[in-house]
């Protein structure tokens, strides 16, 4: 349990002080914004009059993206090509801050690219440009060994697995081997039918669907809408979860239901989802880890980052694409929702 309070202002003043290093499978996310007027005679397909792109981080990229609004440290360690793409996010991971000393890039690989086209505020098409690569043995030892020499100047590492070959279980076995006894924060976002042997890391965080992936449990309520706590089947995956993986928690999130929190010993704490029109889901898991991880850095309990991060992924969701979340936007929800101060 916490042992004192802090004020909404004082705790992003801790995240600011955080030194966080996100590993993963890092993309490029590239939008193209226009207008639809007319149907394609060609094909019963709209027709995009292009008025803008814009690119941004993605995947692990976009977690380290959504940790930088609020003044931390972070570093990113994962792979991408030297190709054309690959310079084009390596340009803007330099714009958002984000150090890349722990990324390898290879001229053998296709920087996985994510394109998406957008006309009045909806997709019309995702372009997906991507070769999955499994790391050699060889590979494998030097980016663990890159990431040994930087663990002394870290709080926090977000391990964020999308399944493009990056994260496997020899990586992960030398990558946690070398961050224990550290007292750093490890936090996971998996990937089912990766099988991965978390023990050891300080919390996982599937959601609904990759939860009961994992389990091997049948959803029977799906899309009921069945309320969380009253959920068998959800509350048997939670603590069959926490159980296989030997974590302090596993961080359930549901959409639009909000989040489960499972923690050994203690009944699971449900926390609901702050109503608001729905623009776009894309990244709202990334900023749910993201926020989640520096509230454990800065030394909230878990249930208490979990709430944070459960306000702001209510936040990102009503935002078009992959944009994060800002520093203001959270300190302000924060304060009306925990005008009291939160647990640390």
């Amino acid at each position: 349990m916490g042992e004192s309070v802090i004020s909404p202002e004082a705790l992003l003043d801790r995240f600011a002080r955080q030194r966080i290093l996100v590993v993963g499978d890092v993309m490029l996310d590239w939008f193209i914004w226009g207008s639809v007027t007319s149907i394609s005679p060609e094909a019963p397909v709209p027709i995009v009059e292009v008025q803008s792109e814009s690119r941004y981080p993605g995947g692990a990229a976009n977690v380290a993206r959504n940790i930088t609004p609020f003044g931390a440290t972070v570093e990113l360690s994962g792979l991408y090509g030297t190709d054309a793409n690959g310079v084009l996010l390596e340009g803007v991971l330099a714009e958002n801050g984000i150090g890349v000393a722990l990324c390898l890039r290879r001229e053998d690989y296709q920087t996985i690219t994510k394109t998406r086209v957008v006309a009045r505020h909806q997709q019309v098409v995702r372009i997906d440009r991507e070769k999955r690569c499994a790391l050699s043995p060889e590979l494998n030892g030097s980016l663990v060994d890159r990431i040994r020499e930087f663990l002394p100047q870290l709080d926090g590492i977000i391990i964020e697995d999308y399944g493009k070959g990056l994260i496997s279980n020899e990586f992960i076995t030398g990558l946690l081997a070398a961050a224990a006894g550290r007292g750093i924060i490890v936090t996971v976002d998996p990937k089912p039918g990766n099988p991965i042997e978390w023990r050891g890391v300080t919390t996982v965080k599937p959601n609904r669907s990759e939860a009961f992936a994992y389990s091997g449990i049948e959803d029977l309520n799906g899309e009921k809408g069945v309320y969380p706590l009253k959920d068998e089947p959800l509350l048997e995956t939670g603590r069959a979860l926490l159980k296989k993986w030997s974590c302090s928690e596993v961080l359930l999130t549901l959409g639009d239901q909000g989040m489960l929190v499972f923690s050994d010993g203690v009944a699971p704490v449900y926390l609901p989802a702050k109503a608001r029109e729905v623009f776009d889901v894309s990244g709202a898991g990334d900023t749910a880890i993201a926020v989640y991880t520096l509230g454990l850095c800065s030394g909230l309990t878990a249930v208490d980052a979990a709430r944070v991060s459960n306000l702001a992924s209510s936040i990102v969701v009503g935002k078009l694409g992959t944009a994060p979340i800002e520093r203001e936007e959270l300190l302000a929800e924060i304060a009306l929702s925990f005008p009291g101060g939160l647990s640390v």
